[in-house]
């Protein structure tokens, strides 16, 4: 066992210091950068994940800033990552951390624990990685690698196996290099042991690797019981009246609070699209609508759920602008350049980058 530990340090390490990739947060170790990348790159790809890093610090570029700054422009400068509830976190985070720490990031694992938004793997990645404390980082990549390096045969995310892959990285941590271990680990699972046809032959522990010596690394880490994908059906359209179009803000409790939208909502039994569109619209403001035609169908996905989202266009029947809203905490009329300044959740979004790419001109005449 030791002797394994050992070769794996001393193959390992110094691939990581010829091969590392060039990350923004890594030229710094700055608490507060560690912790934006880290919060950015759960359930996101590294390239986009830096693009976004980078937007991110040019307009908060401290703790203080993002504390200073509304929910509203958290949300708008987190639009397109998904999983909104991260960003309202770090925000209750930074306004927390002004008020208990004077915008300090503390390094002790159990104080940032305490943090909104923070779990073990994040509060383990800021310790260590930013603050060289000897803590070891278990995420996707690196229970991938420990699988393999250790054939194991049980499902990775079943309990007593993360106790044992949670003990194998401990024990693999070197006194003293958890910063740069850490990080060789997330970039071999990056790089060279990816989930899909992984790199053996560049790969730095490829000779003490047992998955690949037993001719198992296909086959590791063993996935747990794949959960059915469900659909949902769902219908919006943009109401256009005297040159704006309507929005509303979600409720703060719901799955993407905060957030704006055009009104709409799920199908229900035996329900079109059109008809779903012009009863959501009098549910949920009190307008009555007509359909005008149809945009566009969009697709996207969270978690198991697969949202297929029916846009259409639509105008008022009769003249009242008034909303009476019950399913929504505010409203606006707003022109169509001034729809920048909103964060939308992801299947609107798309509907906007549809019609700036195919219909540039479509706010001029909604319904035509």
């Amino acid at each position: 066992m030791q002797e394994m530990i050992e070769s794996i340090r001393r193959r390992l390490l110094p691939w990581f210091r010829r091969t590392q990739r060039d990350l923004p947060w890594r030229r710094t170790y700055d608490p507060y950068h560690v912790w934006i990348s880290e919060i950015m790159l759960q359930q996101t790809q590294m390239e986009r994940g830096v693009a976004y890093f980078h937007r991110w610090i040019s307009r908060f570029p401290d703790l203080a800033a993002v504390a200073a700054a509304t929910e509203q422009e958290i949300l708008k400068y987190w639009e397109g990552l998904g999983y909104y509830a991260r960003a309202r976190n770090l925000h209750r985070a930074a306004r927390l951390l002004m008020d208990r720490y004077d915008g300090d990031i503390p390094c002790d694992y159990s104080e940032l624990l305490s943090l909104p938004g923070v779990g073990p793997y994040t509060a383990a990645a800021i310790a260590s990685i930013a603050c060289g404390q000897d803590i070891a980082v278990v995420d996707a990549n690196v229970a991938r690698i420990l699988a393999r390096l250790y054939d194991i045969e049980q499902p990775v995310k079943t309990a007593g196996c993360r106790q044992r892959i949670d003990a194998l990285a401990a024990a693999l941590l070197p006194p003293g290099k958890a910063r740069i271990f850490n990080q060789a680990l997330m970039d071999l699972g990056g790089l060279i042991c990816t989930p899909k046809n992984p790199d053996c032959d560049h790969c730095p522990l490829a000779e003490v690797c047992r998955a690949r010596l037993r001719g198992t690394v296909a086959d590791r880490p063993v996935p747990a019981s794949r959960r059915e994908i469900v659909l949902i059906q769902m219908a919006t359209a943009i109401l256009s009246h005297a040159g704006r179009v309507f929005i509303q803000q979600r409720l703060a409790d719901d799955i993407w609070g905060g957030l704006w939208e055009f009104p709409g909502g799920r199908l229900e039994d035996g329900e079109s699209p059109e008809e779903a569109v012009i009863r959501e619209y009098r549910e949920e403001t009190g307008f009555e609508v007509k359909i005008c035609r149809r945009l566009t169908t969009v697709t996207h996905f969270y978690t198991r759920y697969k949202v297929v989202l029916h846009c259409f266009a639509c105008r008022l029947v009769g003249s009242d602008t008034v909303a009476r809203l019950a399913a929504a905490q505010d409203c606006r009329w707003v022109t169509a350049g001034e729809l920048s300044e909103y964060g939308f959740p992801a299947g609107h979004r798309k509907l906007l980058d549809h019609l700036a790419a195919v219909r540039p001109d479509f706010f001029i005449d909604p319904c035509r």
